[in-house]
């Protein structure tokens, strides 16, 4: 049997044979024409490198050549290194594009549709009325609670005669009732501006006045600050008591009593023309670089970009409750925590006052699974004692922007949080950025494989002041990494993502653009910060530029606090600027006063400045003096003096600080030292 089988076996034998012979051949001719392509590569052929590989090899080598030959290409312009960083990033790039995917669908969605927030807010109250939609100490508001109370606050100004175009001022602690009146406001196509609660006299007039306010809605807690300039706006006033028939002063209408009376009433649908997707919003001020605060414009849309951009890209679910401390009257706790309760239904827990000591026994208290932060508070809650409270909430992920590389790692580790998402942005810009991947100390990042697809970028600029170095060519140049620069976003017309709104005021919008930056006729939205990225991408904040510093989670202009020192102190030459306090988030203020004679009395500064400037504003340190920098730039001057700070060691002049009473006191060295050691705080 197994001699039948031999010629068999002896056929199979040669055919083995000259199948190996083939292949061996043909692996020679593969490996020539290898050599043949990196020749091509190298020398650079006339020949086409797919159509050698097609004629070498057909179409079953070809494909899988051509990649090869792609990849060769690539290595040599690219360098190994770029997919080092593709390797190490296509997670967290892959991850942020599906998300900014998902994002401009939804948008374009809305767009389409022409989506209003009051109408994506009716829809979430419809579905679950009795689900709670925001909860402080003293309140807890189901979703048709804040429908009903929005819909009676719509009754009672459209029957006060205001309608769609108007401006009305809103000057309120956190309450469930905030967002019920901006609400409310917007379905009568009414622009609601957010006015900060901190600021006083001047300030506070100039916000009202500068949005061009026919009307002002105020707590009672603020009756004394608007006692102080209600001559001097023509808006109507409009007091807001936590009860009824409580008394109001003379010229402001009881608004609790008017909204009180309308409670039986419906909205006359047809006397309202809904506002659209692109209408005005609501105003949210900044201080910007220079001046007064700047009432920033917030469309339907861009609030919807804001909420739903947040969501997407930090993975928040609808389930979630949120805990955010932060004021209202800003874009983190009013657009991005109050968003997902406007938008998406969720449950967004607010308190009236932050306070470290409280922040996760709330957590716990309200069974929140996500919290919002600043960096400051970030650190005053570190700084608490332990408590039964640090590890037994449920939160999943914190969110919000400052939290300092220096606390980041004890932070997360003392109370067990799982995620950080870290933020970067302007109320008013386009140029906004978020980590998505827990990377500490990180704002945000750049992508390195498809730096395109969010056109954002760092350019070379005067760290003084904040104004682009441009090369020869007269457009901007790009930082290298680890090299800091301005912060850009590049403007484009009809991209949600890359508009640009601007202010109220026109003419303080254009100083926040940059024309001709990497080609003529192109523009950007120049942030007035300077960050600097790394290999991977990471951008990381280094400081702000032009008159402003950061105090309190508050953008401080330093020509606003100069303005009334110079009022206060009788037209005396003064310098403002931020100086930095070891283990404290920031800068604080501190105002170089020229008065050679010692003429300044320091307690009435201080209580003058008590009544018109905010106390994140008000100087912490005040140097008195006796000689001014004449030959130089005032601008430079105060280069040098911020560089020296508050250091006695190193200054003659006489020094003083803000003691907790809010009197001056004078700065030895001891004080100093007792300052740097942090034994006393600011």
């Amino acid at each position: 049997m197994n001699g039948g089988n031999q010629p068999y076996n002896a056929h199979k034998r040669n055919a083995n044979t000259i199948r190996g012979q083939q292949e061996g051949a043909a692996c020679g001719a593969l490996a020539r024409n290898k050599r043949r392509i990196l020749i091509v590569l190298t020398v650079g052929s006339t020949a086409t490198v797919d159509t050698l590989l097609w004629q070498s090899f057909g179409w079953m080598y070809g494909l899988p050549a051509m990649f090869a030959a792609l990849f060769v290409i690539m290595l040599v312009t690219l360098g190994w290194r770029w997919f080092y960083i593709a390797a190490v990033t296509y997670r967290r790039d892959f991850t942020a594009l599906w998300a900014y995917i998902k994002l401009l669908l939804l948008i374009r969605v809305c767009e389409r549709k022409n989506f209003n927030i009051g109408y994506m807010f009716d829809k979430k109250a419809l579905q679950h009325p009795k689900k709670l939609a925001i909860i402080s100490e003293t309140q807890r508001w189901t979703f048709r609670q804040l429908y009903d109370f929005s819909n009676h606050v719509a009754i009672a100004f459209q029957r006060q005669g205001y309608g769609r175009g108007d401006v009305i001022g809103l000057l309120l602690e956190n309450r469930a009732e905030y967002v019920g009146f901006w609400l409310g406001l917007s379905r009568l196509g009414i622009v609601t501006a957010l006015i900060n609660t901190n600021l006083k006299g001047p300030s506070l007039r100039h916000s009202i006045n500068v949005a061009k306010c026919s009307a002002l809605i105020y707590g009672e807690d603020f009756c004394e600050a608007i006692e102080f300039i209600a001559n001097d706006t023509a808006a109507k006033l409009y007091q807001f008591n936590n009860e009824i028939n409580k008394p109001v002063r003379e010229s402001a209408s009881d608004l609790a009593t008017l909204l009180h009376s309308v409670r039986h009433m419906k909205l006359t649908r047809t006397a309202v023309q809904s506002p659209n997707h692109h209408d005005k919003l609501m105003y949210i001020y900044t201080s910007g670089t220079t001046g007064l605060p700047k009432a920033a414009v917030i469309s339907h849309s861009r609030y919807i970009f804001i909420a739903i951009g947040i969501h997407f890209m930090l993975k928040f679910k609808i389930r979630d409750i949120y805990y955010t401390p932060l004021p209202l009257y800003h874009t983190a706790g009013g657009v991005m925590s109050i968003g997902q309760t406007v938008i998406f239904g969720s449950t967004v827990v607010i308190r009236k006052k932050f306070s470290a000591s409280a922040y996760f026994a709330d957590c716990v208290r309200f069974r929140c699974t996500v919290g919002q932060y600043i960096g400051e508070m970030a650190r005053y809650v570190l700084a608490t004692p332990s408590t039964q409270y640090d590890r037994r909430h449920r939160i999943r992920m914190i969110f919000g922007n400052g939290l300092r590389p220096q606390i980041w790692q004890n932070f997360v580790q003392r109370f067990n949080i799982p995620k950080v998402g870290e933020f970067y942005g302007a109320t008013e810009g386009n140029a906004n950025i978020i980590n998505n991947d827990n990377t500490v100390g990180a704002i945000g990042f750049i992508s390195r494989i498809f730096p395109q697809i969010y056109p954002i970028a760092i350019i070379k600029a005067d760290p003084d002041t904040g104004v682009p170095i441009r090369g020869a060519d007269g457009l901007c140049q790009p930082c290298a990494p680890g090299e800091a620069g301005v912060f850009i976003g590049k403007i484009i017309k009809g991209n949600p993502s890359r508009e640009f709104l601007g202010y109220a005021d026109e003419g303080a919008s254009s100083k926040k653009i940059v024309r001709d930056v990497f080609r003529k006729g192109d523009m950007a939205f120049i942030s007035g910060d300077l960050l600097t990225s790394d290999e991977r991408g990471y951008l990381h904040f280094v400081d702000r530029t032009g008159d402003t510093f950061r105090w309190k989670g508050e953008n401080v202009s330093t020509s606003e606090v100069e303005a009334q020192i110079s009022n206060i102190s009788q037209l005396k030459d003064t310098i403002v600027y931020g100086v930095a306090i070891p283990n404290t988030e920031g800068r604080a203020g501190m105002a170089a006063i020229y008065d050679p004679e010692r003429q300044l009395n320091l307690d009435y500064v201080a209580y003058e400045l008590s009544q018109v400037l905010p106390p994140y504003a008000r100087p912490q340190f005040i140097r008195i003096l006796t000689k001014l920098d004449i030959t130089g730039t005032y601008k430079l001057r105060k280069v040098d003096l911020q560089k020296e700070g508050y250091n006695p060691h190193v200054i003659d002049d006489m020094l003083f600080y803000r003691t907790t009473s809010g009197s001056y006191e004078l700065l030895s060295r001891e004080v100093f030292e007792k300052i740097n050691q942090g034994l006393i705080r600011f």
